[in-house]
């Protein structure tokens, strides 16, 4: 991946004097006073969000509240209705295929017969019509890629079986290595872990934010259920209807934010295992394991 850009203080020459040259990294997403309006009504408003590179963070809230649309804004496929908004210092959907994209879980059928590999491949050519042009050093190229990065999900040991016959939790394994064939610089993920079971929850949660830390990848990531995420986080974004709050898990996932943030009562208790219990909220409680407990 691209190092993180840096900026120092130049020295001045023959000054005698050496000014701080502490480097700053650049934030490869931000969002500043962002606002969302779909049929005339807002979703949410007044987003201010900064993500570095190697960050997870995860979007949070009821159904409804406008998480996918969050996404969608920061691809470019829907406008921003107010605010400031840059990814890798461009606007939305300017920044290419350094930007990669998981949408929504979607099912194949049983009797599909298009292999593992081949589902990953199509993230390097997919969106183009024809043959592949055949140059060979070009091929053996995007060959080793797609190796490279289904070695990376773990899907080595079934990408050539028939896509339709790999479990749920495979699949997703093999659509987020063809997310990341493309060496993308930043990773949008929408509800990654819908219709997996637990243990495959668990699992796939811990590969994005292996990738997301080792590979130096932005993860911005939909979920529904915070329960298996939460302790890969370094940020959330909580929506709710017509706000939402950003920041450490620690200072987000507590009864002051959250009951200012929905205008009800939230209560958030701790468990004697550090779990954080989030009671009131206008869905059902759920369950938090808190990494950020001492």
């Amino acid at each position: 991946m691209n190092p993180v850009v840096a900026k120092a203080a130049e020295s001045e020459t023959g000054s005698g004097v050496a000014l701080d040259v502490t480097p700053t990294s650049e934030p490869v997403l931000c969002l500043c006073g962002a606002a969302a309006r779909v049929g005339g009504r807002t979703l949410w408003s007044g987003v201010d969000l900064e993500v570095q590179a190697g960050e997870f963070v995860a979007v949070l809230g009821p159904n409804g509240v406008g998480k996918s649309t969050l996404v969608k804004v920061l691809l470019g496929i829907v406008p921003a209705a107010e605010g400031e908004i840059r990814v890798l210092g461009r606007r939305p959907g300017e920044a290419g295929s350094r930007v990669g994209y998981l949408p929504q879980r979607r099912s194949f059928d049983p009797d599909l017969r298009i292999r593992g590999v081949d589902v990953v491949r199509m993230g390097l050519d997919g969106d183009r019509w024809g043959v592949p042009l055949p140059w060979a050093r070009n091929r053996r190229a995007q060959q080793r890629r797609v190796d490279e990065v289904i070695e990376l999900v773990g899907a080595s040991a079934y990408a050539h079986r028939p896509i339709g016959q790999c479990s749920g939790g495979e699949q997703q394994r093999l659509l987020i290595a063809q997310a990341l064939v493309r060496r993308p610089e930043v990773l949008l993920l929408d509800e990654p872990l819908d219709s997996l079971d637990l243990p495959n929850q668990s699992a796939v949660a811990a590969l994005i934010g292996r990738i997301c830390h080792e590979e130096n990848v932005a993860v911005v990531m939909v979920a529904h259920d915070v329960n298996p995420i939460l302790h890969h986080l370094d940020r959330v974004v909580y929506i709710a209807e017509g706000g939402a709050v950003c920041g450490p898990p620690s200072e987000v996932v507590n009864s002051e934010t959250l009951t200012r943030l929905y205008r009800t009562p939230v209560e958030v208790l701790s468990t004697q295992d550090g779990r954080l219990v989030v009671v009131g909220q206008p869905e059902a409680p759920a369950v938090h394991t808190n990494r950020h407990a001492g």
